[in-house]
């Protein structure tokens, strides 16, 4: 499942910031348009980098949320207490400035139209947002293949994408879509309190009819550990489970 490596992906470049929308309180969507940009694979990311006057130099890595056949490349980026670039995002990073970015980057957390289904999404958090990438990937080129995306938030304001997915999964009759809430008692009969527990999945996995034929799960290393071990409980091979993780790591601040 690795990517096709592509002869200088990896060099700095500039991209346009084309439009900035807000997600939740503590997300915003950035569209941009590079000067250059080859094909992406659904689930890899990019990294940005910011440069002080005085050359002092900052870099992150952000997950792409955009379909690979989208026009924009979209980085939904969450504002972190302590993340510089987060923060900067957020406080300055305007429609029509441009940012330093390279990419993309990575190849294991990627699912192409090749790979098949059914396919199981798990996010904790800002984890779902290379899973909303191949979510719309998969409507895009492979919309009879089922898919189920188990998404756990804090509250309802937290919840990101939102709108994208209600309508997805209202739309789609091969496209589950379970929001979880940890802090906060859902009004919507639609979603589910608690965490993401071993009940759930023996539900998905009997509605599927069969275990899925890939899993992906991003989040915070607690989070993708604990999904990863119940998803192991019942009964999906190891190497059927492709994880990112970004907990404790400043590459996602």
């Amino acid at each position: 499942m690795d990517a096709v490596p592509i002869p200088g992906r990896l060099v700095w470049q500039e991209a346009l910031v084309a439009r900035v929308v807000e997600q939740t309180p503590r997300v915003k969507s950035y569209f941009l348009k590079p000067m250059q940009w080859s094909a992406f694979v659904a689930g890899q990311h990019v990294d940005v980098r910011l440069t002080a006057p005085d050359g002092y130099q900052a870099q992150r890595s952000y997950s792409i949320a955009s379909a690979p056949e989208a026009p924009e490349v979209e980085l939904a980026i969450e504002r972190l207490a302590e993340g510089e670039v987060s923060s900067f995002f957020h406080e300055t990073v305007q429609e029509g400035d441009t940012i330093e970015f390279r990419g993309p980057i990575g190849g294991h957390f990627t699912w192409r139209k090749g790979d098949g289904g059914p396919i199981l999404l798990v996010g904790g958090g800002s984890g779902v947002v290379p899973l909303v990438s191949i979510l719309r990937h998969r409507t895009n080129v492979a919309p009879d293949v089922p898919v189920v995306l188990v998404y756990s938030a804090r509250t309802m304001d937290e919840v990101i994408f939102r709108d994208d997915l209600v309508m997805q999964a209202a739309e789609d009759p091969l496209v589950r879509i379970i929001v979880t809430l940890t802090r906060e008692a859902p009004t919507d009969p639609r979603l589910r309190a608690g965490r993401i527990d071993a009940p759930l999945f023996a539900d998905i996995v009997a509605a599927l009819g069969r275990l899925p034929e890939y899993a992906y799960v991003c989040g915070a290393s607690a989070f993708v550990d604990a999904a990863s071990r119940i998803l192991i409980d019942a009964g999906l091979p190891f190497p059927m489970i492709k994880t990112e993780r970004y907990g404790g790591d400043p590459a996602r601040a």
